[in-house]
């Protein structure tokens, strides 16, 4: 079988069938990474979003960006709405898409950027959503820390934003701000508990499903070995026959009877 195999044809075979392998192995590898990737993400919600609330300057101080593990940090803190609402674009919600509303809210620890949640989208482009505005007077607000996004180099129009970019919504405001915003869960009035504010709808809690991507890394791992088995199988079967072949000889031809032959028995 070795001689058959080390013919340019099946060596040929071998080599394609060695390479998909390879290219199966490393798709697995990916998707089990991205599998890892969701259950840290997954981790890291349930271990901080009904946690019992710590306060912000417990966890942000200054333009620090917001270290990963404290991601999704349950945290409480107080202060003063002191500029416009920005509206941040193409925020999907329920199979639509429409804003998320940010403020600036001024703290004992500096302007903190807080998501106050969702609203439609209004007629067109450069028309602004009806939302309710930022309370007046000083609130308590509870949220969950999440880092700024990245800016998506799309030209700025007054009074909205392509991303929750942390820079790009203190240039607006005209102020620094802290190195992670607050996806807002409450706010009430200091002093005033019982008292409701107005306030676009609330963000919807963030997702934890782990998706297909073991069940894909398990399929490609499963695969890879496919190619190589159906060349060796192949080849074998030709060995075989090849084999067979060599081993069953051939019929001796009839020697022809002449009839004078015959007459001189």
């Amino acid at each position: 079988m070795l001689r058959t195999l080390l013919t340019r044809r099946w060596l040929t075979a071998l080599a394609l069938a060695l390479i998909f392998a390879v290219v199966a192995v490393l798709l697995g590898n990916w998707q089990f990474s991205r599998h890892q990737e969701r259950v840290a993400a997954r981790d890291l919600v349930e271990s901080h979003y009904d946690a019992a609330p710590v306060p912000l300057e417990d966890v942000l101080r200054g333009d620090a960006p917001l270290a990963s593990e404290r991601e999704w940090t349950r945290v409480q803190t107080s202060g003063e709405y002191v500029g416009e609402q920005l509206f941040v674009r193409n925020r999907p919600r329920e199979g639509t898409f429409g804003y998320e509303v940010v403020a600036p809210l001024q703290t004992a620890v500096g302007t903190l950027t807080v998501n106050r949640g969702w609203g439609p989208n209004a007629e067109n482009a450069a028309t602004l959503p009806d939302v309710p505005t930022t309370p007046e007077g000083p609130v308590e607000v509870t949220g969950w820390l999440r880092p700024g996004e990245v800016d998506l180099d799309r030209a700025a129009v007054e009074g909205q934003l392509a991303s929750i970019n942390l820079a790009a919504a203190g240039e607006q405001w005209q102020r620094p701000v802290l190195g992670a915003y607050l996806v807002l869960e409450s706010e009430q009035h200091v002093g005033e508990p019982g008292r409701d504010i107005a306030r676009p709808l609330p963000l919807e809690p963030p997702r934890t499903g782990l998706g297909a991507h073991f069940a894909y890394s398990l399929q490609w791992w499963l695969t890879s070995p496919v190619g190589l088995i159906l060349v060796l199988v192949m080849a074998r079967r030709e060995w075989q026959d090849t084999e067979a072949g060599a081993g069953t000889a051939r019929p001796a031809k009839a020697k022809k009877v002449r009839i004078w032959d015959e007459e001189d028995e």
